[in-house]
């Protein structure tokens, strides 16, 4: 095993692993047929979480790297549900009374693009087809351009507990650049309509490395974020993949920051967050204290899905909409992702399955060292050997010869460590671990 020096770490390329294996590995030898036998050997109690995509926005931010389409027309997503709807009924059907939907969340796209009599329809087809908790988690996704009162009231209504607003950033020549314009007052106004409604956790997100952005400029909108005290803050640096997203070559490339200035601005952000009084959560997220999510990382129970780090148990994510992603104990599962093509397979009354991967022993093992790093910067022997039994001594020895000639990883007293001063780049050195990365024809964003 080579070791990455750490000044080659700032712009190493490497997957956000929201999932092991990522999802370039996935295959077309997973199938609908598959999909349905891993749902019918769910527990009659199984603990699930639902994520409901909606891949339809009224503008196009550049940035944006979501599976999602501009419309301004309501029409394609009033089809849009109705196909949903169909697939809810369809999944009801093959759980047939199993399972206990402990979460849901909406994500996009722009989820309140949907209206408000819409998104109460949405929520009974749930309740109607599906064994929902009472005490269920409810998250969505805000476009703050997208809010009325109308649309702040139905999120109360369909049990709303965690919202999470897109800023991005609060300069306009930034918000330009991205076509994202959006105002401080507005995201304020916002903000404030959820807290009066009981919409008890606010989260916002930020980026890193966009286009004409300067520590000064990135500094002033942490500093207007912070004033309206989200419970949570996620930072993100901005992946450039215009091969993949092409809508980001409106993008001057010429204007953003290059690696050196990204990974100032990320650790500037993290200590003017800190200094707020806000705990880091990996590589970056930060809750306040009594935040959920700060419990959960205190505890060792923080884990990481495809909306990134969360405090959610459930083993079982299914995912429904085009290209959502389903995790089960067996593996992955991914839907059509052509809004066109997914309809049509649930139209048949078909799960929408394009591929996935099934996991193996090694998989397992390797997903777990991978999340433990990206989630306590380290993993414990004993506990490794505890799960894994021999399987665990073959990684244990990569772990110990990466420690040996990594000036960012070590061995310490009952298992393997990322120094505190490298945390930054947890991804680079979860990724001495990840199997599949040499025969990865992907092309990722950079680590920082």
């Amino acid at each position: 095993m080579t070791a990455v020096p750490t000044h080659r770490l700032i712009d190493a390329k490497v997957p956000r692993y929201t999932s092991y294996p990522t999802a370039p590995h996935f295959h077309d030898g997973v199938t609908s047929r598959t999909v349905a036998g891993w749902i019918d050997a769910l527990a009659v109690d199984e603990a699930i979480s639902l994520y409901l995509h909606i891949p339809f926005c009224d503008r196009l931010c550049w940035f944006c790297a979501c599976h999602t389409k501009q419309t301004l027309r309501y029409g394609p997503v009033s089809d849009y549900l109705a196909t949903l709807h169909r697939e809810i009924a369809l999944l009801g059907r093959h759980l047939s009374g199993r399972g206990i939907v402990r979460a849901i969340h909406l994500g996009g796209g722009s989820p309140t693009m949907i209206r408000p009599d819409d998104l109460q329809s949405l929520f009974e087809r749930l309740h109607s087809n599906l064994t929902i908790a009472a005490d269920a988690s409810v998250s969505i996704e805000i476009d703050p351009n997208d809010m009325d009162e109308a649309r702040l009231d139905a999120l109360a209504r369909v049990g709303t507990t965690r919202a999470s607003l897109g800023i991005q950033d609060f300069d306009p020549r930034v918000q330009k650049a991205i076509n994202r314009e959006q105002s401080f007052e507005a995201t304020h106004d916002v903000v404030d309509g959820l807290r009066a409604r009981g919409v008890g956790s606010v989260n916002l997100d930020l980026l890193y490395g966009l286009p004409f952005q300067s520590v000064a400029t990135l500094g002033k909108t942490i500093d207007l974020s912070l004033s309206l005290r989200p419970d949570r803050v996620a930072i993100f640096g901005y992946a450039h993949v215009p091969w993949f997203k092409k809508h980001q070559t409106m993008i001057d490339e010429a204007a953003l920051p290059g690696p050196d200035l990204r990974l100032e601005q990320a650790q500037r952000a993290a200590t003017l967050i800190r200094e707020a009084g806000y705990q880091p959560i990996g590589i970056d997220h930060f809750a306040l204290p009594t935040d959920s999510l700060a419990v959960a990382a205190r505890a060792g129970r923080l884990t990481r899905n495809f909306q990134g780090y969360t405090d959610d148990p459930c083993e079982t994510l299914i995912g429904l909409g085009p290209s959502s992603i389903s995790r089960f104990r067996e593996g992955y599962a991914q839907n059509i992702p052509s809004t066109g093509e997914y309809g049509r397979s649930i139209e048949a009354g078909d799960l929408a399955i394009v591929r996935g991967l099934s996991l193996s022993e090694e998989d397992r093992l390797r997903g777990w060292v991978i999340e433990r790093l990206m989630c306590d910067f380290g993993f414990s022997t004993t506990a490794m050997r505890s799960m894994f039994g021999e399987r665990a001594e073959p990684v244990l020895l990569e772990a110990a010869m990466l420690a040996q000639v990594s000036p960012d990883f070590v061995a310490d007293d009952g298992g393997f460590s990322i120094k505190p001063e490298s945390r930054l780049f947890a991804r680079s050195i979860a990724a001495q671990f990840d199997s599949y990365l040499n025969l990865d024809k992907a092309r990722h964003s950079a680590a920082i």
